[in-house]
């Protein structure tokens, strides 16, 4: 009788503890596109991190909350410029604004470095995203408040809830200084530390890990080659996936013409700015990613990736 019972209750704690793998941070991953024990918290609570929902912007002229080289996300809509400055978005990671009759969520994951902005329809619905607490990959997992899905940064893509396996489509954002992008968008608007969550943000709360060779988190594939926080342009073209890493690119002289999945692109690079982005055969800017080696080709783990030919000594 004992015997039963003690085998009773081992299955029910392998019960409850298979169930609370698949329920993390409120969230069922029952059924998720990625392997649920692949998925980890990250610390914080759902919301933990607080998206920013009414974003306040400045003119460029008053922006003296910002330094010359302190790095921005910049988005152009139409007529419309905004720069995103990382001292905020580290503390917050979402922004859900409104261009006009375009809603948009510029997100930044800290821990890779990439800075995605996005559309927020699907659909026809409009969507306003938060911040899971969740991981894949070390890349942030956000969720929409409408139907509780989690979406994947870099994958684009809902990998849980009703919205499971819709895609969000990217907008061409530039990763670079505030000196860079006010030369080049004079009438830019700038968001504020006025965020109704305030933070430190005359602080880098991950001050050094970007230099640091330290992932937090597990990850589904490594590479070596690289430092793994390197930064790279990482492009994407139908089913072909190339990264151009900063300390390549550094060998040009900032223009790289190239050819991805059958298509002329043109790779325009500012070392100074630490700036890199991809443009068609028409000139138009092209969504592409900026951010760590690491985060690249955990993603895309076939990528292929731009050198330099070393000339051979004379």
């Amino acid at each position: 009788m004992q015997q039963g019972l003690r085998l009773w209750l081992l299955a029910v704690l392998l019960s409850c503890s298979s169930l609370s793998a698949q329920v993390k941070n409120g969230f069922d991953l029952k059924q998720a596109l990625i392997p649920a024990d692949q998925i980890v918290s990250g610390g914080p609570a759902k919301d933990g991190i607080p998206a920013i929902d009414q974003p306040q912007f400045v003119n460029a002229t008053n922006a003296d909350f910002l330094q010359p080289d302190d790095q921005v996300l910049g988005l152009q809509v139409q007529d419309i410029a905004r720069a995103y400055p990382l001292r905020i978005l580290n503390w917050h990671e979402v922004v859900n604004d409104q261009f006009e009759k375009e809603p948009v969520a510029i997100t930044y994951c800290p821990l890779c470095g990439t800075g995605v902005a996005f559309d927020r329809r699907v659909n026809g619905k409009v969507l306003s995203f938060g911040v899971s607490g969740l991981l894949y990959n070390n890349d942030v997992l956000l969720y929409d408040r409408q139907t509780g899905s989690l979406w994947s940064q870099l994958m684009a893509q809902a990998i849980s809830g009703p919205m499971k396996g819709q895609h969000l489509t990217r907008l061409a954002v530039t990763h670079s200084t505030w000196a860079d992008w006010r030369k080049n968008h004079t009438a830019t608007q700038v968001l504020t530390p006025e965020t109704g969550n305030p933070r430190a943000y005359d602080r880098d709360p991950y001050a050094g890990y970007d230099s640091s060779t330290e992932i937090m988190f597990p990850l589904r594939f490594r590479s070596a080659g690289f430092h793994p926080k390197e930064r790279v342009l990482g492009v994407t073209m139908g089913s072909k996936s190339k990264a151009y890493p900063f300390v390549e690119l550094a060998k040009t002289n900032g223009v790289v013409t190239d050819r991805l999945a059958g298509k002329a692109v043109t790779i325009r690079f500012d070392q100074r700015a630490g700036r890199a982005t991809v443009h068609d055969a028409g000139g138009v800017e092209i969504p592409a990613v900026v951010g760590y080696w690491f985060a690249w080709y955990a993603f895309h783990p076939e990528t292929a990736i731009f050198y330099v030919a070393v000339q051979p000594p004379p």
